[in-house]
């Protein structure tokens, strides 16, 4: 999805709002996660006296192993991101401003860096996850193994 700018570089009191989904070809060259699609985006681009401001949630639905007891699960994330929205930008390791070159902004290409940043290194089944026993392989969160660890 491309959103277009130039009307809200314009306008010192444009907004607007949106919605879109991150396409499946994209998720599909993502390594590291399997995510179900679609993930879906929702935000709203305001420009209030010149400074132009993009809110967005990211909803994202992975399909996943848990890090501890290996349960297959589905997880839900939802993210929420700000961004200043700049036609461009003078420093290239700026942080603080999105540029927009040629007034527009590939979303799918923003959300997939801004929400692969917040995905946890871990995925969990839930929280208080005894995992599995080291020795006989046992998962701790059915029943106590009998081994002397």
């Amino acid at each position: 999805m491309v959103i277009d700018f130039k009307r809200f570089f314009e306008n010192n009191s444009a907004s607007d709002s949106f919605e879109g989904e991150i396409s499946r070809e994209r998720l599909d060259e993502i390594d590291g996660y399997t995510f179900i699609p679609p993930v879906a985006l929702k935000g709203e681009i305001l420009n209030r006296a010149g400074i132009v401001t993009m809110k967005y949630t990211a909803s994202v639905r992975i399909d996943a192993v848990c890090d501890r007891c290996l349960r297959r699960l589905v997880k839900e994330f939802s993210f929420d991101f700000e961004h200043v929205i700049v036609k461009e930008v003078f420093d290239e390791y700026n942080d603080e401003y999105i540029a927009a070159e040629s007034d527009c902004l590939d979303m799918d290409e923003l959300a997939v860096s801004d929400f692969l940043t917040e995905m946890p290194s871990r995925i969990l089944c839930r929280e208080d996850c005894k995992g599995l026993c080291p020795r006989c392989g046992a998962d701790l969160n059915e029943a106590a193994c009998r081994c002397d660890i």
